[in-house]
């Protein structure tokens, strides 16, 4: 019978109290996906469910299979009724009395029961009743999530726990019983294991105890990073100032930020200018300069003026949420490399159980002795415990996604982690990703006998009316120019830079002078009427529509300017050509660092861009990337095919970008990484977002996937290993039980504060 196709799907996430291993989360992940059309990732960390659900499943549907299954279970953000919510209680609260119960009472039973000197005449019986309220009370969470399971048919870490603990327990009471006197003259005349029952169970709480704490250290960064959020607005309508929670924001109401306060939402600065720390969501050290129509982000502070700013995002459209969302999903998902432990810890109880038996029989069969027998079946029963193959994975991507959001990091899925292990080649949008992105004027050439502050000034006056990019860029540097006096010389650079921020006013303070008769004409120029002359700006075909000539003895310059890569633009004045002026984007700061560390991670960097030849060398020239490895003039289409004809040579691609026209390539490629300053489309596309924009962000955003991947590897071979070893040698009676219960309980503990190294990445 084939599934049905569910047409409408949902997202439900699920709190789940209970689990403790692997095969939990197992029985879990069966259970909900009997349901017709529903899909399942439980978290065993996070304690929580990702359920894909067709819309005809309801809720209460998903939360009495949880409980069939054996476990109790509410909606995300519900809190549980009664003593089960433990939401303000400290990791491992509800396990610490039962721990010092049993630490109190398994100091006495250890010592008199191995330590000739503190053994006394009928020790035994003593020793059997202050072992029996840690075997029972304290050891309880075992014997009951293994007594749920039984009653489920299944089995789990806590069934092998639970076995071993009463065995032994059980066979020293009844040695007791059929020997009464076998302590009476203070001496062991018997095989009495009532120390191996109590200090298994200490050690195998204090293990869960330490691991809960550990798990909550490791899902700190996710909690830090939702709890950034500004919790108060300061709301401004009709001109009063109202105090609100930041939750009742709505998109549209404007909103006031203080020097020093939280930005409450995405937003867009309608007055004011200020600094903005942006380093809590890019990990970026140096404030970024914002002004009227620049895009805020919610939970960002800022750091000195006074902003007005219009919400455009609230609650959980944000780009905090959004962060979270991601950053959840990636943890709540699971690495391929982790379906492989799911597989084997499915099997793994009833494997071992069945070995606990043979060895049992065996030893029997081989005249070992029932002493011997029971001692080496407990053993098995306690060093299996899977607990580090349950937590090798999640653990690990906990703490690697949590540390990665710290950092503006944000891992889609593990299945990102995966395939950044692969990349060999990495294609770089040039635009918003290896440059600024933000032209400026380079250099002004005048005729002669023209001034070229002059000519500067008229041209940046008339393109001041214009929103275009180039405009506003030689509005910006004519502004600046205007401002600082600077004197400009035909032929030589200007600073890239030192114009004023794009997007400011030009005409500021009126330094420029104004423009009448202003027309323009889409990828042509503009025209304009400034001080009584006639300026034109734009190409050559522009110049050309509105009767202007260019003289032949100009060309040589003007097309020296545009083989080196930058974009010149023709000015005219009262009807003849007066000079050009060159504009480049320019590379970002560390995007030459960035691409060498791109290539010690031994990836080969590429570079597209829909720019021209001259202008991708210079910029390929300029970081370091070799010429064969450029390519121009590639639109949106042809990106996705550069991409598909590395991958045809047998490469393993990723893709960096920020824009809708990288949307496309980002999808193909094998690891897309956008570019947090990007659109939402280019982020959607990819599988790893950098919020900062530096493009070394993108090469320590692929060292975090990696370490984390590592260190997920280095968590299942321990754990394998630890089983593996483990099993045989306390099934030929060379371990201890209680070595074997302190083993098991730290193998736990090391694989999670392996993990939490990952905290630490990059400081």
């Amino acid at each position: 019978m084939s599934t049905p196709i569910y047409d409408v799907a949902r997202v439900v996430e699920l709190d789940i109290q209970g689990m403790t291993c692997a095969s939990c989360v197992n029985r879990v992940e069966r259970k909900l996906g009997a349901i017709d059309g529903v899909q399942a990732t439980v978290n065993l960390p996070l304690e929580s469910a990702r359920v894909l659900a067709p819309a005809g499943v309801t809720d209460q549907e998903l939360l009495d299979r949880v409980a069939a299954a054996g476990y109790s279970a509410t909606l995300k953000g519900r809190a549980t009724a009664g003593p089960a919510d433990h939401g303000d209680r400290a990791p491992g609260a509800e396990l610490l009395p039962r721990l010092v119960v049993a630490a109190v009472l398994t100091v006495p039973v250890f010592l008199i029961s191995m330590v000739p000197l503190f053994q006394f005449a009928n020790w035994g019986w003593w020793v059997a009743v202050l072992a029996l309220p840690v075997v029972t009370w304290s050891a309880w969470p075992f014997h009951r999530a293994a007594a749920i399971n039984a009653r489920h048919g299944s089995s789990t870490m806590d069934t092998l726990v639970s076995l071993g603990i009463i065995a032994a327990y059980a066979y020293s009471a009844a040695q007791l019983l059929t020997h009464p006197d076998m302590t009476a003259h203070g001496m062991d005349m018997g095989a009495l294991y009532f120390e191996v029952s109590a200090v298994v169970a200490t050690f195998l709480l204090l293990g869960r105890f330490l691991e809960a704490r550990a798990k909550s250290r490791a899902g700190s960064a996710l909690r830090a990073l939702l709890d950034l959020g500004a919790k108060d607005a300061t709301l401004l309508a009709d001109g009063v100032e109202y105090r609100i929670p930041a939750d009742r924001l709505e998109r549209g109401d404007v909103f006031v930020v203080r020097p020093g306060e939280k930005i409450a939402a995405d937003g867009v600065v309608v007055d004011g200018l200020s600094a903005v720390d942006t380093s809590l969501l890019t990990g970026e050290s140096v404030p970024v300069e914002v002004g009227p129509g620049d895009a805020v982000t919610g939970a960002t502070v800022n750091a000195s003026g006074r902003l007005i700013v219009e919400a455009t995002r609230v609650g959980a459209e944000t780009t905090l949420a959004a962060m979270g969302r991601l950053v959840s999903e990636a943890q709540t998902s699971k690495a391929p490399i982790a379906r492989l432990a799911d597989r084997i810890s499915a099997v793994f109880v009833p494997v071992v159980l069945g070995v606990a038996i043979i060895t049992f029989g065996a030893w029997l069969a081989l005249g070992g002795g029932l002493q011997s027998a029971v001692a080496a079946a407990v053993s098995v029963l306690v060093i299996a415990c899977p607990c580090a193959l349950g937590l090798a994975t999640p653990v690990g991507l906990l703490a690697g996604t949590g540390r990665g959001a710290q950092l503006g990091i944000l891992i889609r899925g593990p299945q990102a982690l995966e395939d950044t292990r692969k990349i060999t080649a990495i294609v770089l949008d040039k635009t918003g990703t290896v440059t600024t992105g933000r032209l400026s004027v380079d250099a002004v050439d005048a005729a002669p006998g023209r001034d070229a502050r002059e000519l500067l000034r008229l041209a940046g006056a008339v393109e001041s009316a214009s929103e275009h990019p180039l405009a506003r860029a030689i509005a910006s540097a004519a502004e600046e120019a205007v401002r600082a006096g600077t004197e400009i010389r035909s032929g030589t650079g200007i600073q890239p830079g030192t114009g004023i921020r794009s997007g400011a006013g030009a005409d500021d303070g009126g330094r420029l002078p104004g423009v009448e008769g202003f027309r323009s004409a889409p990828g042509g120029g503009v025209v304009g009427r400034v001080e009584g002359r006639t300026v034109v700006v734009g190409r050559e075909t522009w110049l050309r529509e509105n009767g202007i000539g260019l003289p032949a003895g100009l060309r040589g310059q003007f097309e020296a300017r545009e083989e080196a890569g930058a974009t010149a633009v023709w000015v005219a004045v009262d009807g003849s050509a007066a000079g050009s002026t060159s504009l480049t984007d320019t590379v970002k700061p560390g995007s030459r660092a960035a691409v060498e560390r791109l290539r010690a991670l031994g990836l080969r960097p590429l570079l597209v861009t829909g720019d021209n030849a001259a202008v991708a060398a210079r910029v390929a020239a300029e970081v370091g990337i070799a010429p064969s490895d450029v390519h121009a003039g590639v639109t949106p289409e042809g990106k996705v095919d550069a991409v598909r004809r590395l991958q045809a040579e047998g490469a393993t691609v990723a893709m960096a970008g920020d824009g809708v026209n990288d949307a496309a390539a980002l999808a193909q490629a094998d690891l897309g990484v956008a570019m947090g300053s990007g659109t939402d489309v280019a982020r959607e596309a990819a599988e790893l977002t950098v919020m900062g924009e530096d493009l070394a962000h993108v090469a320590q955003a692929i060292e975090l996937s990696r370490a984390t991947l590592r260190t997920i590897k280095a968590n299942l071979f321990w754990a394998f290993a630890y089983n593996t070893i483990g099993i045989p040698i306390a099934a030929l009676g060379l371990l201890n039980p209680m070595i074997g219960g302190a083993a098991m309980a730290a193998s736990s503990v090391l694989v999670v504060l392996n993990s939490l190294r990952l905290t630490r990445f990059g400081r």
